[in-house]
């Protein structure tokens, strides 16, 4: 059944200058008609330039999060974000194992914009076990790709290929693989591959210049989790999300928030 507007649940970190995390995923999932729901797993000191703090919710607290919103709000699907350490996502995959929603997509948040860890080394191990094998869709950047398979940088598209077959193996053989190539150097595009063991799906678009793309990860995955309940199926769904996201990079200088790496414009549609 497909649902216009879909309740979907964001579970992620909270970044106070809105580019990012839970707020940009809120602001993502509003702009494409559905109904943000989040919990909170973080609260960060950060801002345009970099993250200062971080001071994890207690993964207990995490859990009742969940569980309440669940017994109470029918959960279209789910976008995961920052987790910061082991013990959350076992915390987070245990409940999501329970709800079993539809559909979970997975953004293995491990470096801020700005170079900053968002996730303990321990953590990326319990990620691969826990949380990949869960999600309907993962969708890491080049250096997230590279770190969860353990291998070298991935430069040239053989590579890239290469890896999002050795991620969806990694996930279990079954589900979607989103690797975003927009981190791949000499380019004057931004090509993304979409890959579920038979299909290598891709998706360009022509490269934008701007310093402002704080937080595309997040939008992207949001995007994505906005669209899949409302999609035929899920290319299309990765289509939809890639226009949206590119996009929201054009626009990105039209706004003017902060001194460093700005956010994308989540509201370029509804801002005239």
């Amino acid at each position: 059944m497909q649902i216009k507007h879909p309740n979907v649940l964001s579970i992620a970190g909270v970044d106070p200058s809105g580019g990012a995390g839970l707020l940009a995923d809120v602001k993502t999932i509003s702009s494409l008609g559905g109904y943000a729901t989040g919990v909170v797993t973080a609260a960060t000191a950060q801002n345009t330039q970099g993250v200062f703090g971080v001071i994890p919710i207690p993964t207990d607290f995490v859990k009742k999060q969940i569980d309440v919103l669940f017994e109470d709000v029918r959960i279209d699907s789910v976008k995961i974000g920052m987790l910061f350490d082991s013990n959350l996502i076992k915390g987070v995959a245990e409940r999501l194992r329970y709800w079993n929603p539809r559909y979970i997509v997975l953004d293995p948040v491990m470096v801020a914009k700005s170079g900053d860890a968002l996730l303990t080394d321990d953590a990326v191990a319990t990620l691969r076990d826990e949380l990949l094998p869960l999600a309907t869709v993962i969708t890491p950047n080049l250096p997230e790709a590279a770190r969860l398979l353990e291998s070298v940088d991935i430069t040239d598209d053989e590579q890239m290929e290469a890896a999002a077959n050795d991620l969806w193996k990694l996930k279990g053989c079954h589900g979607w693989v989103y690797l975003k190539g927009g981190h791949m150097e000499g380019v004057d595009y931004s090509e993304d591959l979409l890959y579920d063991g038979r299909h290598m799906i891709r998706y360009r678009a022509e490269r934008t210049m701007t310093k402002n793309t704080h937080g595309t990860g997040c939008a992207l995955s949001s995007a994505l989790a906005t669209l899949l309940p409302s999609s035929t199926d899920i290319p299309m769904a990765a289509r939809e999300a890639k226009r949206y996201i590119t996009q929201a990079i054009i626009h990105a200088d039209e706004l003017q928030i902060g001194k460093g790496h700005g956010p994308v414009h989540h509201f370029y549609a509804q801002w005239y």
